[in-house]
């Protein structure tokens, strides 16, 4: 994030895990909203994961919804970031300067609070650790919505957030599934 902030204006600089990993999710986001009938405006977005590819993601997201029509401050309010400690909040005494945008005025509380209190229409993974959603925190995430989007993003294979198998398990069926690594099919 460093490097791109610093030559941005002098050199022509891609960063695939920023910028990839953001353009390939938005895309699937959009292409989601067609099973929904929903805007991307109108969604509550959760991650699980504050590094440089979950707030990249989550900045292209914001600028999607804008262009939808909400204000920069309401879409970083649909925007939640989770990290090792929980959700990221307007509280921490820390807050990194990427994701400090996305600090929520919310009391804090870990990532299956989170998904239970805020109900959020997206569930997107960039922890790099494998089996973090598992399936009651699947379950919950269907409790709320038609179809939950679950994009579990990290990769390799085994640092994977959940599997599409574990998605479709856990939701009957009904998730919407993306991810950010191969998975056999059977």
């Amino acid at each position: 994030v460093e490097l791109l902030e610093r030559y941005q204006d002098r050199l022509l600089c891609f960063n695939d895990d920023i910028q990839g990993t953001a353009a390939v999710a938005l895309a699937g986001l959009y292409a989601a909203t067609r099973i929904t009938g929903s805007k991307l405006s109108d969604m509550k977005v959760l991650f699980a994961g504050a590094g440089s590819a979950a707030t990249g993601i989550a900045n292209l997201l914001a600028i999607g919804m804008q262009q939808e029509g909400l204000s920069r401050e309401e879409a970083l309010s649909r925007c939640y970031l989770t990290d090792s400690k929980g959700l990221i909040t307007t509280g921490r005494e820390t807050l990194t300067k990427h994701s400090a945008p996305f600090a929520a005025d919310e009391a804090p509380m870990t990532l299956e609070e989170a998904v239970a209190t805020l109900k959020p229409h997206v569930l997107i993974g960039a922890t790099g650790r494998g089996g973090t959603f598992h399936q009651s925190l699947l379950e919950e995430m269907a409790k709320h919505h038609e179809h939950p989007i679950i994009f579990a993003l990290s990769n390799p294979t085994t640092k994977a957030e959940c599997t599409a198998e574990d998605a479709y398990h856990a939701t009957n069926g009904k998730a919407i599934f993306a991810s950010g690594s191969p998975f056999r099919s059977e």
